[in-house]
């Protein structure tokens, strides 16, 4: 057990309230990153609330995200592009690439593996009979597909 005194961050109680840690990658993090936008955004009248409503992102979400008090590690990557595109609807300059260099992330490779990996994870969250299921449907999917 490593020596209480001599730990190299502060210890945290689990109650404890504090900002979530997202520690600042090259640039900006997301809180400033969104930040910037946002400020960039307001002499158009849009808004936070704006933001999270036009990316169907719940706006207790994007605020905390904001606010640094959420961790952004696993944002999922359609939440990033919804912001990217919400922001370029608005006439700002944004990548993708610099939303998910603000959460340390290299942008998914192609959206063909992004689909994949997301179908594979609402397949292992479904019980074993909706999974049976599901490859039941996709199965006549691929056959149908072959016909046409």
């Amino acid at each position: 057990m490593p020596d209480p005194l001599n730990v190299t961050s502060p210890q945290h109680h689990p109650g404890e309230q504090g900002p979530a840690e997202d520690h600042a990658h090259r640039g900006e993090d997301l809180a400033a990153l969104l930040g910037r936008l946002l400020e960039e955004a307001r002499p158009a009248g849009k808004t936070q609330k704006d933001l999270a409503t036009e990316a169907g992102i719940p706006y207790a979400t994007l605020n905390a995200w904001v606010n640094r008090t959420r961790g952004t590690s696993r944002i999922e990557p359609d939440k990033l592009r919804a912001l990217v595109g919400v922001f370029r609807r608005w006439g700002l300059e944004v990548t993708p690439k610099e939303m998910f260099s603000a959460i340390g992330k290299a942008v998914p490779g192609r959206a063909g593996d992004e689909r994949e990996a997301r179908l594979l994870r609402i397949y292992r969250e479904l019980p074993e009979e909706r999974q049976r299921d599901l490859v039941k449907d996709a199965e006549a999917m691929l056959r149908i597909s072959r016909v046409s």
